[in-house]
């Protein structure tokens, strides 16, 4: 890969590229890059973190953010094509767990790498029904009261009209992104799944995290943490600590 290439999509480019394992992080409904931060502090150097920016947050803010996935899909790959020459990983948290799929699927079908592990968070397996309604079409008072019961959208958001006002397009247009996602039945993937979950996650159940073992030939590993949907952040260190000896596999 060129050091100097650059792409919206990966705003953040590590750029110690003796790297021997690049992983890529997407986010979920409302992150951005920024939520994968402090992770180059965390993993080892031998780990390139390479966050995903989706249009409309951190740099691309004057985009319009996209609300259905595969268009999403059909432009972010292309340009995550020229970095996918060494071994490389996803890891996708909720809306990122069905993108870091999705993108999975799509390059094989254009025959491009697979990723050595793919790492799924926070998320039932895509062939699950969800368990929870779609709120993206909800009235604002409703949709507001569904994003505080989920606990990831910081209370300063709600408590600020600017923020909030900036926040609210992209949250609709990332819960578009998977409450609009349809399923279709595939050949498994051929490389290894990594699953991590809340317990107290009112959005998946142990048995719809274990049936992601149905979209690989490999093996599936299932982590569970304690904490809700959000376990990503009140369990950080912990996360961040499995997927560290997953990734070393």
């Amino acid at each position: 890969m060129k050091t100097q290439l650059k792409t919206p999509w990966i705003p953040h480019i590590n750029p110690n590229d003796t790297v021997n394992l690049r992983l890529f992080c997407f986010p979920y409904a409302g992150g951005s890059s920024l939520s994968f931060r402090s992770w180059r502090d965390r993993l080892p150097d031998t780990i390139g973190i390479y966050p995903i920016e989706l249009p409309g947050r951190g740099l691309r803010i004057q985009e319009s953010p996209m609300a259905t996935l595969h268009p999403l899909i059909y432009k972010l790959a292309p340009s995550l094509s020229p970095f996918l020459d060494k071994p490389f990983a996803f890891f996708g948290h909720s809306m990122g767990a069905v993108i870091a799929f999705e993108l999975t699927r799509y390059l094989r079908k254009q025959h491009q790498p697979q990723p050595v592990r793919l790492c799924v968070s926070g998320r039932c397996a895509p062939q699950v029904h969800p368990i929870t309604p779609p709120i993206h079409n909800l009235p604002e008072p409703e949709f507001l009261d569904a994003l505080r019961h989920l606990n990831g959208t910081p209370a300063e958001v709600f408590e600020n009209p600017e923020l909030l006002a900036l926040a609210l397009p992209i949250l609709r247009a990332d819960f578009s992104v998977v409450e609009t996602y349809t399923y279709t039945d595939d050949d498994p993937l051929q490389c290894p799944i990594s699953v991590f979950g809340g317990r107290e996650d009112p959005e998946t159940t142990i048995a719809f995290l274990e049936a992601w073992k149905r979209q690989t030939t490999e093996t599936m590993a299932l982590h569970l943490f304690a904490g809700d949907h959000f376990f990503i952040h009140s369990h950080f260190d912990e996360l961040l600590a499995v997927l560290k000896q997953d990734l070393s596999r």
